[in-house]
């Protein structure tokens, strides 16, 4: 069994310093709609399954206030090629992610990613 596991919960740190406790509600059902995104589009490279291969990998995403992905940066790469080459077309079919809630300008966060097998 092939298990792509994104973290649902992912660390979020928004460049605008204040959210509004009124859109902390918002904010969740945002993330919710950025994990579900995520859970249908990354793919386990066929090469890596061929090989077995899995990993790990924290990707910084910077969102616009459309959802517009304007930057990615890989923090922590999984250590294999394969793996660390689908990162970048990952974020391309991500984007543009949700727009941010009311109020939201721009945001930035870790993504964690997962490739396993089972």
């Amino acid at each position: 069994m092939i298990r792509i596991l994104t973290a649902a919960s992912f660390l979020l740190s928004a460049v605008v310093a204040v959210v509004p406790a009124s859109a902390v509600d918002s904010m969740d059902d945002w993330k919710r709609a950025v994990a579900k995104k995520i859970a249908t589009k990354q793919t386990y490279p066929r090469s890596a399954l061929t090989r077995e291969i899995e990993g790990r990998a924290e990707v910084r995403l910077v969102v616009s206030g459309d959802g517009t992905i304007t930057a990615h940066e890989i923090l922590k790469p999984t250590g294999e090629k394969v793996l660390d080459r689908e990162i970048p077309k990952l974020v391309g079919r991500l984007n543009p992610l949700p727009a941010l809630p009311s109020g939201q300008t721009e945001l930035s966060f870790v993504l964690p990613l997962n490739w396993a097998l089972d």
